[in-house]
Order: C-alpha cells, then sequence, then structure tokens
C-alpha cells in the first residue's frame, strides 16, 4: 500500500461499505507514474470466511503501471435479523454500517413511542 498516492489515508466514510469500484477523490495519483485516472482491481477474491461472513480482498492498481496503490477489504454478514458490512480501504476509507432484514427497521419503530 502506498501512503504518497492517497491524499488522506483510511478517510471516514460513515456507512458507506462498497464491495466494489474506487474513491478516486482521495487519489492524488500513482506514485509509480502520475497517473489519476487508471486504477484497476487486480487479485480480487470473494469467499466465505470460518465465521459464516462473506468477504471481498482486491487490490487497487495502477493501469498504466501495476503500482499496488492499496488494498480493499470488505465483509458481510447477517445476524439477528440485520445485515451488516465493513469496509477498510487506505483509498476509500474505513466505514460499517448496519441494515435489517425487514422492510421496516423495528430500531425505528421502537422510538416512534
Amino acid at each position: 500500500m502506498c501512503e504518497q498516492c492517497v491524499k488522506e489515508e483510511y478517510p471516514d466514510r460513515g456507512t458507506v461499505c462498497l464491495d466494489s469500484g474506487a474513491y478516486l477523490a482521495n487519489l492524488a495519483g500513482c506514485q509509480g507514474c502520475g497517473r489519476k485516472d487508471t486504477l484497476k482491481v487486480a487479485n480480487k477474491t470473494v469467499g466465505p470466511s470460518e465465521a459464516n461472513e462473506e468477504v471481498t480482498e482486491f487490490e487497487h492498481v495502477c493501469g498504466e503501471c501495476q503500482h499496488v496503490v492499496a488494498r480493499h477489504l470488505h465483509v458481510f454478514w447477517v445476524e439477528d435479523g440485520y445485515q451488516n458490512y465493513t469496509m477498510s480501504c487506505m483509498l476509500c476509507g474505513g466505514a460499517e454500517d448496519t441494515r435489517s432484514c425487514l422492510p421496516d427497521d423495528p430500531r425505528f419503530e421502537a422510538a416512534l413511542f
């Protein structure tokens, strides 16, 4: 991973957890060749973990010189009726999100009374 290629290391992305793509607004430019527009995905793996999680891992690499800019990790799992997501990437940032599997989230209904 290359700290010089990004404007900010691991920016806080709130609840934006992406399992593909790149946060190009945080790309300062490839330190290998200076390009800012040619990131590609390399070495992508998607599979289950021992804890019933779906783990997606890949590298953001420069499409021009193949310099590795960052490694991206996305984890998804279901627990107690909620879908949970986490993302960690020097370029894309860090984030966590939880969504109800039901059409109406019970956490918000309880707040109305």
